[in-house]
């Protein structure tokens, strides 16, 4: 099952409970950045928040890799508090839904 233009769509129309349906209850989120780790009721509202923000915008959407186990995707971002970065998120999917995702991400300026 492929996800990654519904994913992007969802992220595009700001469409926090379409979003939603793409996550597994046992998501977690592993930030290499800082090394931290959030479960889904962590990280749900960090992404509401993210999503309702007008300074919120992925302006690049690459997807590198799909299949069944796996979604690849470089994206650009602007966050609320100004910063701009690019990004690498390693997907892994089970039953169709991301149950973790590792990301990467370096500040550019």
């Amino acid at each position: 099952m492929k996800i990654y233009d519904s994913l992007k769509k969802a992220f595009e129309d700001k469409d926090f409970d379409g979003l939603m349906k793409f996550y597994h209850s046992d998501y977690s989120f592993i930030r290499h950045q800082t090394n931290t780790t959030m479960s889904l009721s962590e990280w749900f509202p960090m992404m509401k928040s993210m999503l309702e923000s007008n300074k919120f915008e992925m302006i690049s959407w690459k997807c590198i890799y799909e299949n069944d186990d796996i979604l690849v995707i470089h994206n650009i971002g602007n966050f609320p508090d100004n910063t701009k970065e690019a990004i690498m998120a390693v997907h892994t999917l089970s039953n169709g839904k991301i149950i973790k995702t590792e990301s990467g991400a370096t500040r550019i300026d």
